[in-house]
């Protein structure tokens, strides 16, 4: 690409089996136009106030808007269940099985332009990548895995319980416990990013004491 402001995203071309790409700057005509004439995916985040007009001119259309959740390690709201534990040591075989139709809320799978599955191995490769760094906590409730935070440097990055376990109140245990964890390897603050679509993980986060801030809006485009 010619525009500096446009950046390639090797592990989502891989994927998705096109060219995709970053854009940095929302403002910058010359990338944008570029983005409408040169095949490829392209994803660009706005400031939800910004002006959407030059978005809007060069076909690019809205996905997603994603928040960040942020708590301090001492402000966290701890919920303790005896049932309730984690593990780094988890079988990444089981952990990949739980990510098909987990993520439906992300903005990959929002895209009508894109491909579920893909967007689903797109999720799996991250979770491999973060298991190889041993990144990965399993969550187990009476010693069944239930489910795994991926996470790095206090970031929870990629979250899932399985289907069995979902809606039974356990989630908020199984992030406490995580977290405690985390906190006793010496992390001081925690970090998220989180669709604001997403009601359940977002009242997950406020159950458990975290404040937001950081709102982006994404959007996309697909050029043939």
């Amino acid at each position: 690409m010619s525009d500096p402001a446009i950046h390639p995203v090797p592990w989502d071309s891989a994927v998705f089996g096109i060219d995709c790409f970053e854009i940095s700057d929302p403002s910058n005509a010359s990338a944008l136009a570029e983005a409408s004439t040169t095949p490829g995916h392209y994803s660009i985040k706005v400031d939800p106030l910004a002006s959407k007009a030059l978005l809007n001119k060069y076909g690019f259309y809205y996905t997603d808007t994603l928040i960040e959740p942020y708590c301090n390690s001492s402000d966290i709201t701890m919920y303790n269940n005896p049932e309730v534990s984690v593990d780094n040591q988890v079988d990444i075989n089981l952990l990949l099985a739980m990510c098909d139709a987990s993520f439906l809320y992300g903005r990959f799978h929002r895209d009508f332009n894109l491909n579920h599955d893909m967007a689903d191995r797109r999720y799996k490769n991250w979770l491999k990548q973060l298991a190889d760094e041993e990144n990965v906590l399993g969550l187990y409730h009476c010693n069944q895995l239930a489910g795994f935070i991926a996470h790095n440097n206090g970031n929870l990055l990629l979250h899932a319980i399985d289907r069995k376990f979902r809606s039974q109140g356990l989630a908020k245990y199984f992030w406490s416990a995580a977290c405690q964890e985390l906190i006793e390897r010496g992390i001081t603050e925690f970090r998220s990013s989180i669709s604001a679509s997403n009601l359940a993980v977002l009242n997950l986060y406020c159950s458990l004491g975290f404040r937001f801030n950081k709102a982006v809006d994404v959007y996309h485009r697909l050029t043939r």
